[in-house]
């Protein structure tokens, strides 16, 4: 299972465990070292009251497991809706191994629901399997499983600094400023293992990128982005944040290089400012600080940008009054070997959603063969004020010739004039920026449908109508459009495809929710002696 912690200072109890989607199923391995009962629980507060437990174990009758929940400091009651189901549960080497899973949405109102935040994990256990009062060997910790971000401790933490310096923010509604710099020379390689964003005014500070230039960038620079510089070239993405962004740490096998013969490089660090309000007067001097050690990985990462860009002189408008519209960006592997040789399998660990205010859904799909088998990222509920990057629960492997295709989708029932593609935080984006190994040169693979086909005097692009009919009416028309695919490399190569097609895009996973009845479970039912019940009914527990 790809995450594990340690409940206790102790290392006595540990839990590992791993999830496909956040649609699907969570399975958990709890190890603890002894050879009685052991149980795990998601906790309100930390406390018993409210709390959502598993107990079990493997007795002299066999293994007993139940789904359970506290309604105080008194024994759990057993939950009429059986939602977890045990996998197995096994002794060795005096430690009790119990594997089980349940849905991520909670199935009853006695199931604790697991969100992307920190949930207060809780456990207990007993020396045998008469369960009884636990005594000391309980605990709590806050873990967030959803969203797991490892913490290094490494001796030397050196980092490397991105930051802009003292500038001075114009009182407009959007503003990007652009730093190009160049790092102190590192001689030999080395892995950047964490990145820490450094915000001084978190209420204007939108999003940050650090990019990587192409060889030709040979000079530092600071000053307003997109002012058709040759930093514009600049677009090899080494770290992301937005709002809502915390630290993020990379799995302990893998870190993006820096050093050794990319010492002459120069890089663009990109702060985009949103100041609604139109203060005047704001010095900033926010950016990243970003970790590295020495001691290589095995993996070297990298950051694609895919979804949908603005493309010069190629309109695309998002209607107004629209409760739903969809935009599609489209990458295509199979261009890759235009640009790389050979292609290796991409293994993504991390993906970060972006849109601006009118996103309310973001999907990644993953084609295979013509047909989706996955989804790469998936956030039904996003919040603009919230965009992290997301741990994907399980490795999902890229082949040479699958297609990704981002959806995003928007809310402008709120507006009167088109919502433009583009960069300020009034118009639109639809991004996902996919964390993998091995890093290969590519780093963008978007598209843009050919709205030349479209007759820019008509009413849905002219944003005249809001009838929803004629908006439906665009939306079809919009996704039969070609779409033109583009993927650039690091030294600002480009390949496209001016034939692109949008595939049919499956619902979003729901959850089932099945009463598990003792027919259907892999383990024993309760079997317990009359002291044992005795016990039960007598277990108080003191948390």
């Amino acid at each position: 299972m790809p995450f594990m912690v340690y409940l206790d200072q102790d290392h006595l109890v540990c839990l590992k465990w791993g999830f496909d989607n956040l649609q699907g199923n969570i399975v958990f391995k709890l190890v603890v070292n002894t050879t009685g009962w052991v149980s795990f629980g998601m906790s309100p507060n930390g406390g018993m009251k409210g709390s959502d437990i598993v107990i079990g174990g493997l007795g002299p009758s066999g293994s007993y497991f139940s789904d359970r929940y506290a309604t105080g400091n008194t024994m759990p009651l057993v939950d009429a809706q059986q939602s977890y189901t045990l996998l197995s549960l096994t002794e060795s080497e005096g430690q009790t191994l119990m594997t089980f899973q349940r849905s991520i949405q909670a199935c009853d109102d006695k199931d604790f629901h697991i969100t992307d935040e920190p949930i207060k994990l809780i456990y207990a256990y007993g020396t045998t399997d008469e369960i009884s009062y636990h005594g000391a060997r309980r605990g709590t910790k806050e873990v967030n499983l959803l969203n797991f971000k490892i913490r290094t401790s490494l001796p030397n933490l050196n980092y490397l600094s991105a930051t802009v310096e003292n500038i001075t923010v114009p009182p407009i509604h959007t503003y990007y400023h652009c730093k190009v710099m160049k790092f102190p020379k590192l001689n030999t390689k080395h892995h950047i293992y964490q990145i820490e964003p450094v915000i001084e005014h978190h209420d204007i500070v939108h999003h940050m990128l650090l990019y990587s230039c192409p060889s030709f960038v040979t000079q530092t620079s600071d000053n307003p982005c997109y002012i058709g510089s040759m930093e514009d070239a600049c677009f090899g993405v080494v770290a992301a944040w937005a709002v809502g962004g915390e630290v993020f740490e990379f799995p302990e096998n893998a870190g993006i290089p820096i050093g050794g013969g990319d010492s002459d490089t120069y890089y663009r660090l990109e702060v985009h400012y949103n100041n609604p309000n139109l203060a005047t007067g704001r010095i900033d001097n926010s950016g990243l600080r970003l970790y590295y050690t020495s001691q290589l990985r095995q993996h070297d990462v990298g950051i694609m940008t895919t979804g949908v860009v603005p493309f010069d002189h190629i309109q695309y408008n998002i209607p107004p009054k629209a409760p739903q519209f969809h935009t599609y960006g489209l990458c295509n592997t199979s261009l890759f070997s235009q640009l790389v040789s050979p292609v290796p399998d991409l293994h993504m660990f991390a993906v970060m959603l972006h849109t601006h205010l009118a996103g309310r859904k973001v999907r990644v799909a993953h084609y295979r063969n013509g047909k989706q088998i996955d989804f790469l990222g998936l956030d039904d509920n996003y919040n603009f004020k919230i965009q992290q990057i997301i741990s994907s629960g399980n490795i999902k492997t890229i082949k040479q010739g699958d297609e990704i295709a981002v959806e995003c989708t928007y809310n402008t029932v709120d507006r009167t004039r088109v919502t433009e593609m583009g960069l300020a935080t009034t118009d639109e984006m639809c991004l996902a920026f996919l964390f993998y190994y091995p890093a290969i040169k590519i780093t963008s693979c978007i598209s843009h449908p050919n709205t030349m086909f479209l007759s820019n005097s008509s009413p849905q692009m002219s944003g005249e109508t809001t009838n929803q009919d004629e908006i439906a009416e665009y939306q079809s028309l919009v996704n039969a459009l070609p779409q033109i695919e583009l993927i650039s490399d690091d030294d600002h190569n480009f390949r496209s495809y001016v034939n692109g097609t949008i595939r049919e895009m499956m619902k979003t996973p729901t959850v089932t929710c099945q009463n598990n009845n003792s027919s259907s479970r892999l383990h024993a039912p309760w079997i317990l002696s009359p002291a044992g019940v005795m016990l039960l009914l007598l277990w108080i527990v003191i948390m």
